[in-house]
């Protein structure tokens, strides 16, 4: 079992930053590749980033590709998402997870790819 814990979430002011963390504890955190998905009300969840094991190589959402970037310390069990020129329109639960073989699969925005979620965070962008 792998848990998932994300931080970091609030309300911010469209064009502001937020920082989210994703803390794992249970396995070893350099067997997963790890992403971040949201979902707003009334909505499905959807990708947003992921990324390979070693970091070396991720994938982001043409919606928010320019203003976010994810990334994770192996060596503290922790994922991120850098979140700037936010908009209202990213206004949703985001939620991390775990998974395997997703980069070799190409199914690495699947959520049904996915074995582990958080609990998700709330990120609220006002207008």
């Amino acid at each position: 079992q792998v848990q998932l814990v994300e931080s970091g979430g609030g309300l911010v002011q469209a064009g502001g930053s937020l920082s989210l963390s994703c803390a794992a504890s249970g396995r070893t955190f350099s067997d997963y590749e790890m992403a971040w998905f949201r979902q707003a009300p009334g909505k499905e969840r959807e990708f947003v980033a992921a990324i390979s094991r070693s970091g070396g190589n991720a994938n982001i959402a043409v919606s928010v590709k320019g203003r976010f970037t994810i990334s994770r310390d192996n060596a503290k069990n922790t994922l991120y998402l850098q979140m700037n020129s936010l908009k209202p329109e990213d206004t949703a639960v985001y939620y991390c997870a775990a998974g395997v073989n997703l980069f070799f699969s190409g199914t690495y925005s699947s959520r049904r790819a996915y074995d582990y979620w958080g609990q998700g965070t709330q990120v609220t962008v006002s207008s």
